[in-house]
């Protein structure tokens, strides 16, 4: 049976040397506020760590998208060639994806890529039970082992989860209702930030003409967030402020590429050119936006009628009301 025993190891290595360094700069490891900074630090800055171990796949990721993108014309014009016929239609795209080395899942290998770290994290946080006999398991010595397990985020502890038994509570010396509201807080807000890292992508990058890409978009958008809705209550606070502050990491990451390299524009976003414009725009009244009806157009002055002049060589002609003498009175 494969083991993932190296992962669990791998975790708690980063986890206990980012703790010794917050040790060492002077971080508290007691409780301030209810809450033991060092090992919630240790824990956001494991995202870091992944996240920077990553940083290639996530540049690979951007360039597969904008690659999907380019391909969207050619894509729909196969689907309008092989309407009706979906087998060949798969086929041909898949030919199409393999010539342009082109990958629809490279989208989600970031997240699959995550999935070990998310597990051994999940694993060794819920071993930090005070009652484990093995408390040494992974690399930790006891005394590590002891102050992780009576770290806590607001007074609410880090292994503690939404759905723990009142036995859990109780060997960890929590508040369930704490834990309950600490951990149901986190949850919603894991929710939020997850369902925006997608909605972030589609909004800058547009819906795939692809139905395989539109589905995984779809799952990303709508799928994984209402998972963690029912997920969510056996999470860990722990897990869930790794996820959080994933989450968040993504959004900024995310936002930086899409202005420093923003995507092609596609067919349906180009601009008209100039010549097929209507230079003149008639200008619209009701306020400083202009949101109201179309001002008229100004009334034109009707133009007076020219005068023909005499033409060349002719003889002028007399007025006859100036010509005619006036009558003596008399």
């Amino acid at each position: 049976m494969f083991s993932l025993d190296w992962i669990y190891y791998a975790i708690s290595w980063i986890l206990l040397t980012w703790h010794s360094a917050w040790d060492a700069i002077g971080v508290p490891v007691g409780a301030v506020i209810g809450t033991n900074f060092a090992w919630i630090l240790s824990i956001v800055f494991l995202v870091v760590t992944v996240r920077v171990i990553l940083f290639p796949v996530f540049v690979k990721q951007i360039k597969s998208q904008r690659a999907m993108q380019a391909l969207q014309p050619k894509v729909k014009e196969l689907q309008e060639k092989h309407k009706g016929d979906r087998e060949t239609l798969q086929k041909e795209m898949m030919e199409l994806y393999k010539k342009e080395k082109a990958n629809p899942l490279m989208g989600c290998l970031p997240m699959f890529l995550q999935i070990p770290v998310f597990l051994g994290l999940f694993h060794v946080l819920r071993r930090l039970d005070p009652d484990k006999q093995n408390k040494t398991l992974y690399g930790w010595t006891v005394d590590q082992f002891q102050s992780a397990s009576q770290a806590k985020l607001f007074t609410a502890p880090i292994a503690g989860k939404f759905g723990s038994t009142a036995d859990e509570l109780a060997s960890l010396g929590a508040n369930g209702t704490t834990v309950k509201i600490i951990a149901g807080v986190l949850v919603l807000v894991m929710i939020a930030t997850t369902y925006l890292t997608s909605r972030q992508m589609i909004l800058k990058t547009g819906w795939a003409e692809d139905p395989q890409q539109r589905m995984i978009q779809r799952l990303m958008l709508y799928g994984i967030p209402a998972s963690l809705l029912i997920s969510g209550a056996i999470f860990p606070i722990g897990v869930i402020i790794y996820w959080v502050t994933n989450n968040l990491f993504t959004l900024g990451q995310q936002q930086w590429v899409l202005r420093k390299f923003p995507p092609p524009v596609t067919a349906k976003k180009a601009v008209a050119p100039a010549a097929t414009r209507n230079p003149v725009q008639p200008a619209k009244s009701g306020g400083l936006f202009g949101r109201g009806k179309a001002a008229p157009p100004a009334p034109v002055k009707a133009a007076a009628p020219k005068v023909a002049g005499p033409k060349p060589g002719a003889k002028p002609v007399n007025n006859p009301k100036k010509s005619r003498p006036a009558k003596r009175q008399g």
